[in-house]
């Protein structure tokens, strides 16, 4: 059999396996509550896995290595932001989120739970917050109907819709029946396999290379600023710090990512968030570390063979590339598979979000009464809905991937991040208040990222989070009017947490 053969037999194998789980969480899926949140009962390994698989999107193996490959080591501030935002979201707002949700009526969504802790005059707040889900995930979907596009474009010479139309059917099907616990179960597959895949991919070059040093001494001969971290500093230190923090200030975003903190409302108690946390942050240091050496070591092996080399605005590939040139045809598929794993696992999960927003947030409020059997169909053809926008969006198949997911990233990460820790840490936020910063967050970062001049400057995560949390607090202040009942919930979610 011809490679590509050997290839596609592995991801075939990837997709059955993943229909297979998509299937078995159909069969356990009987109402809208487990179809939104698998009702509260995630381990806290499957909790972790689950959030980090559907974090790292394909930005994790094609985006990250390929901004490394092209400008080098001061791209890794990317990572390092992520793994520190990271800890501190496992930290200090998994359990109380996972114990406030419940108090709070049992929110599962966070537009409900936005509602739902701050009472009067809420309405409003629900649906803007339902609306920024459905705006900025498309974005987002989309992005990952890109990245798939070009793995198959690249990988094996398909026609750029084809693909990007196989892996969003096979996404679409398991998790349209399989819902929450569908697209949960696949991302703990998946993230076993983009973790191995990220390890096994540096070490089998360095080998090839010759060794460590072999491999240290060409990539320092094509770019000899290529380790340094701090690249940049000694001739411009004021703009290097601008730029250090602009690209680590992704780990703000992860305040506000509805895909990752429903993970940790559907955990089985808010104790269990410290275990989920060290499970979590073992996984993003190995799986960030294997992407970073990939991009860096694919320098020097690329510069040494003429006969491959990447092409000008084929940096995104270079994991693709070397995992084909390496492996085994059938190992390779199963590596190639992991990229598949990285998009379709934060597609699944955001197309959840997206539809929990239609139906719980937006139809419920409508005051119409459904069977529980009509809302499960309602959250599906949501799902189908959202697949479909996203497509037309991912038409444009020269959109870059982490463009397209540093934008929605941000405005998540403005609109939703600082209203997510106000609720679990102040008092004294209100509707008002809350409302009045996640426009001022959501606006922020479209006019941020639309003008090239702020956008050369500054990641528009920074300037939409600083001034989200500002206006929120001012207003709150000047609105704010004791609530007994917020106030007992609120001690009661403190109660909890510290009994956890």
């Amino acid at each position: 059999m011809s490679a590509d053969t050997y290839q596609l037999l592995a991801i075939l194998l990837y997709f059955a396996v993943m229909l297979g789980i998509g299937y078995y969480a159909y069969r356990r899926t009987a109402n809208v509550d487990g179809y939104m949140l698998a009702e509260r009962q995630l381990s806290p390994g499957i909790a972790a896995l689950s959030a980090n698989a559907a974090d790292m999107s394909g930005w994790l193996l094609m985006g990250l290595p390929g901004a490394i490959y092209a400008a080098g080591l001061i791209k890794a501030w990317i990572a390092i932001g992520l793994t520190v935002g990271a800890w501190f979201n496992w930290r200090f707002i998994a359990p109380r989120l996972r114990a406030y949700s419940e108090v709070a009526d049992n929110a599962i969504t966070i537009p409900s739970f936005f509602a739902k802790r701050l009472k009067r005059n809420s309405r409003q707040l629900r649906i803007l917050a339902a609306l920024v889900i459905l705006v900025f995930f498309t974005f987002y979907v989309s992005s990952g109907m890109v990245a798939a596009g070009k793995f198959f474009v690249s990988s094996f010479g398909w026609n750029y819709f084809v693909g990007m139309a196989v892996v969003a059917v096979v996404t679409l099907v398991y998790t349209l029946f399989g819902g929450f616990l569908g697209a949960t179960l696949t991302d703990v597959a998946q993230g076993l396999l983009m973790l191995a895949a990220l390890i096994a991919v540096p070490i089998v070059t360095i080998f090839e290379l010759g060794g460590w040093s072999e491999a240290t001494s060409r990539i320092t001969d094509v770019k000899p600023e290529a380790f340094n971290l701090f690249s940049g500093f000694s001739n411009n230190g004021i703009l290097w710090i601008v730029t250090a923090i602009s690209t680590s200030a992704w780990g703000l975003g992860y305040f506000g990512q509805p895909h990752i903190i429903v993970r940790f409302m559907a955990l089985r108690s808010p104790g269990e968030a410290k275990t989920a946390r060290r499970i979590s942050l073992f996984w993003m240091a190995l799986s960030a570390s294997g992407a970073i050496f990939t991009a860096l070591i694919g320098i020097g092996y690329f510069a040494g063979d003429p006969e491959i080399k990447l092409g000008k605005g084929e940096s995104e590939e270079v994991f693709l590339v070397m995992s084909r040139i390496f492996f085994h045809p059938f190992v390779a598929g199963l590596v190639l598979a992991a990229v598949l794993a990285a998009i379709m696992s934060t597609m699944s999960s955001q197309m959840i979000v997206c539809a929990s927003a239609l139906v719980e947030d937006l139809y419920s409020l409508m005051g119409r009464k459904v069977s529980a059997r009509n809302l499960l169909i309602l959250s599906r053809l949501s799902v189908l809905g959202v697949a479909i926008v996203a497509a037309l969006m991912a038409l444009d198949r020269n959109s870059a991937i982490l463009q397209l997911v540093e934008f929605a990233w941000a405005g998540f990460g403005a609109a939703f991040g600082p209203i997510v820790i106000l609720c679990l840490y102040w008092r004294k936020l209100t509707p008002t208040g809350a409302l009045a910063g996640l426009v001022t967050g959501a606006v922020t970062v479209f006019v941020w990222a639309n003008v090239d001049f702020l956008k050369a400057k500054m990641y528009e995560i920074v300037p939409g989070f600083l001034l989200n949390l500002l206006v929120a607090v001012i207003v709150s202040r000047l609105t704010y009017t004791e609530d007994p009942e917020v106030d007992a919930e609120f001690s009661r979610m403190e109660a909890a947490v510290k009994e956890a």
